[in-house]
């Protein structure tokens, strides 16, 4: 019963884990069709703001919002001076978010070197079935599924979100309705930003923070969000399913190594069997 309880806590977390770092690149990837290669130096910018603001004196809960927030910011910045040029120029938009991610790189080393920083937290471990586990995981995984819920709210029951998902599908109709579609993809790339913020902010206790962090999620990323499909939300979220529940499971037999060279198996099967995706044949929506 132990390993069952092992298990099923394995298999969460990981599920937990994909979403987190996909749903920022769901939003740009996956609704404004932007290759953002730099989603892992997002990720990387969170994490170190959080790890600042926490030395500084800052409670964990701040840290990690503080990372969302001035990573959303600074995705705002970006699609203003570069990526608002490049909106359906895919190869060119490529080229620049690798670029962006190398200067990211770049002055995250000049500023703070090419170890890692790390934070401590005060979460204890719990038992569960007889097994220790860190609170702290506990917390994510329903932090995760927060942000999932309000991201789903914001795209499919809020009035932004109707009009972000009418820009994106239509955007010379709703520029004749009066929408400032230049303002609308600010925000939108602002806000997947700030997803990927907040996630990076969320696994640095975890993880720790370095300059060359982002490239251990970007991969994952992407293979979760294109599996998914054309629809951001409910492929990302299949998706991460279906690829945590792999990982967990043979990480849990085998290796961690294992588990992600299967993870990557089946997302070569299933895009061999599901060319368009999972949610290929869905009708359009979130």
């Amino acid at each position: 019963m132990e390993s069952l309880y092992t298990g099923l806590y394995l298999v969460i977390f990981s599920i937990s884990l994909m979403l987190l770092i996909s749903l920022g690149l769901a939003v740009i990837f996956g609704m404004m069709k932007v290759i953002n290669l730099a989603h892992g130096e997002f990720m990387m910018v969170g994490g170190y703001t959080c790890v600042l603001a926490v030395n500084a004196g800052a409670p964990l809960w701040l840290g990690v919002l503080a990372g969302g927030l001035f990573t959303g910011v600074l995705g705002v910045i970006v699609e203003r001076l570069v990526i608002r040029f490049l909106y359906g120029r895919i190869i060119d938009t490529l080229l620049a978010t690798w670029g962006l991610s190398l200067l990211f790189v770049g002055a995250a080393t000049t500023l703070f070197g090419a170890s890692g920083m790390g934070i401590s937290t005060s979460f204890t471990n719990v038992n569960i079935g007889g097994m220790n586990v860190s609170s702290y995981n506990l917390v994510l995984c329903v932090f995760s599924l927060l942000l999932l819920v309000l991201t789903w709210w914001l795209a499919v029951r809020s009035k932004a979100g109707l009009i972000v998902r009418g820009t994106m599908q239509a955007s010379d109709m709703a520029s004749c309705l009066g929408v400032d579609r230049a303002r609308v993809y600010m925000a939108t790339f602002g806000f997947g930003a700030c997803l990927a913020g907040l996630a990076g902010a969320a696994l640095a206790p975890i993880t720790g923070v370095s300059p060359s962090m982002g490239g251990f999620f970007v991969a994952k990323a992407f293979i979760t969000v294109i599996v998914g499909g054309h629809l951001p939300l409910i492929g990302a979220t299949a998706a991460s399913s279906i690829f945590g529940a792999i990982d967990g499971v043979v990480s849990y037999i085998y290796s961690s190594v294992m588990g992600e060279v299967t993870m990557l198996i089946a997302a070569v099967l299933l895009l061999r069997m599901l060319p368009m995706g999972i949610t290929g044949r869905m009708k359009r929506g979130m």
